[in-house]
């Protein structure tokens, strides 16, 4: 089952993936790279606002090749900064049976859509949502477009309920969708337990003691994010035993540092590459993922807090939200706004002086987790195309 994916860049959530799947016994996979400048390795990052490499392998175990990106600007941050004029061309010498589009707002993926619609399944893997959907023309015109779109497919890989909701919207019968898991590398996040003794000695070094409960944020310190979520939750609560950490970089970080300067209990950290985010999440007690929008569609990190047995609090912003969070089980979610900011202020008072609430809440999420996992994803898509003609 020769099968071709079509993607931007390697990126350390796909790449395990792309590994697993070029291992099974019946499939030959090669991807195509259309961000061709990508393959230089580091790039600027705008919303990190600093050049990123990542630590870790992302071009080992399987085919791949990066197609020529003739635009004039190029990158993924508009729609023809993806032009490759090579690809479907390639793509066919290759003799596929099967093709995996991941991403359709660029000028390439979405001419190899619809140039390989009706001579091969064409197969479709996005995690957009409709929890940022406003009522108005614009909306109505949105949905006629994208169902122009989603016709160019035979399937669509879902990630989740809010994904499954809007392809269904956007003209797909049931037939055509099959959920195909977000994961992380829940092994490698999981990892050894004397990674819990570097942590401990990590937060001495930070001045956070034994006793103190710890709230991480780690990210885009972007608005849509919200990691003002942090500092407004330590106004509110004034209990010395209460540790913020903020991870990362982005346009908000100045203004968090400002605002944050007189608590001591507010401490960043600046990004910190894949190898060390497993250490990062073993620093606290609960991982925060606030986001108001637009675009959180997913939120892998809460994937890896949990693979590193942390309970999560979540905003329903983050399309996330009703596949792994449990209320009380593997965390608590949230509305954003004043409402949620009170829910949250009121259980950290409980949680402060009562942690046995939190006992067992982690391993819960890593025993939530297995289902959301690589070898999943990878028997999901193998099903898929075993039974397609």
């Amino acid at each position: 089952m020769r099968l071709a994916i079509v993607t931007t860049h390697p990126i350390q959530y796909y790449a395990p993936l792309f590994r697993l799947l070029a291992k099974e016994p019946g499939i030959e996979l090669k991807v195509f790279y259309t961000w061709s400048q990508s393959r230089q390795g580091a790039k600027y990052d705008i919303d990190f606002g600093k050049m990123i490499e990542w630590d870790i392998p992302l071009l080992d175990g399987y085919s791949y090749e990066f197609v020529d990106n003739v635009a004039k600007d190029p990158g993924v941050h508009h729609f023809n900064g993806i032009r490759n004029p090579e690809l479907n061309d390639k793509i066919k010498d290759w003799r596929p049976l099967f093709l995996l589009v991941i991403g359709w707002n660029f000028s390439s993926h979405l001419s190899c859509m619809r140039h390989f619609k009706g001579k091969i399944p064409v197969l479709f893997r996005g995690d957009s949502t409709l929890l940022d959907e406003k009522p108005g023309l614009k909306k109505i015109f949105r949905r006629i477009f994208l169902r122009w779109v989603y016709s160019h497919i035979d399937y669509a890989l879902y990630v989740g309920k809010n994904s499954h909701d809007y392809f269904y919207k956007h003209g797909l019968k049931e037939d055509q969708l099959v959920w195909v898991p977000h994961a992380v590398d829940n092994e490698r996040f999981g990892g050894p337990d004397d990674e819990e003794q570097d942590a401990k000695q990590w937060k001495r070094e930070l001045g956070i003691s034994d006793d103190d409960l710890v709230l991480l944020f780690a990210g885009k310190l972007e608005p849509k994010k919200d990691p003002d979520f942090m500092l407004r939750l330590a106004q509110h609560l004034k209990d010395p035993r209460l540790k913020l950490i903020i991870v990362g970089n982005g346009k908000s970080e100045e203004a968090l540092r400002m605002k944050s300067r007189p608590d001591k209990r507010i401490i960043f950290l600046d990004f910190q590459n894949q190898q060390k985010m497993p250490l990062v999440y073993r620093l606290c007690d609960i991982f925060v993922l606030p986001s108001v929008g637009p675009g959180e569609t997913w939120g892998l990190a809460v994937n890896e807090a949990m693979a590193c047995k942390r309970p999560v609090m979540v905003s329903t912003k983050c399309g996330c939200a009703p596949d792994l969070v449990e209320e009380e089980k593997t965390g608590w979610v949230f509305e954003p706004g004043d409402g949620g900011d009170r829910k949250i202020k009121e259980l950290l008072h409980k949680i402060l002086d009562d942690r046995s609430v939190l006992k067992g809440m982690g391993w819960k999420g890593w025993e939530k987790l297995q289902v959301y996992a690589y070898p999943v994803a990878v028997k999901r898509i193998k099903q898929l195309l075993e039974k397609l003609p």
